[in-house]
């Protein structure tokens, strides 16, 4: 993935700078702190370390904000936060969403998903083919407090 290519000799270690670049958007969208990294030739290893403590402070128009920095939005929240008048309705199911993103952005499943598709869809791109890029799921330990 990204070392050098036994069979063809072909080297992709410029990909390991596409997987830091993406750790590091993450890290100022995600509610999750970038502990430490290491990234080998076929694999990496990330030490996160997940912050719900700063996702629950965001107001709800920072998470829509930090949330429609990876993904498109949604016409309800589009227009709660253009301020236009809505139905309470309107507004109630926006709020809905916004949890619900707000959510996603301290789970450690959302994180790797976006790492591991943005990774698959440019080395795909470039390797002219079709595929996912996987990682072995991690062990989860808890933090102690010493």
């Amino acid at each position: 993935m990204c070392g050098e290519d036994n069979s063809t000799g072909q080297n992709f270690d410029h990909r390991k700078q596409w997987l830091v670049d993406k750790i590091t958007q993450l890290a100022s969208v995600f509610a999750i702190d970038i502990c430490a990294y290491a990234i080998m030739g076929n694999h990496y290893y990330l030490v996160l370390r997940v912050n719900k403590h700063q996702a629950q402070q965001w107001d709800s128009r920072e998470v829509a904000l930090r949330w429609m920095q990876l993904f498109k939005g949604h016409p309800l929240v589009d227009r709660y936060l253009s301020d236009v008048k809505t139905t309470q309705a309107e507004k109630d199911k926006a709020l809905e969403l916004i949890e619900k993103w707000r959510n996603r952005l301290f789970e450690l499943g959302w994180f790797m998903r976006c790492l591991n598709e943005h990774v698959a869809v440019q080395a795909n791109k470039e390797d002219n083919c079709k595929g996912r890029f996987y990682s072995l799921p991690s062990l989860e330990l808890p933090l102690r407090a010493s």
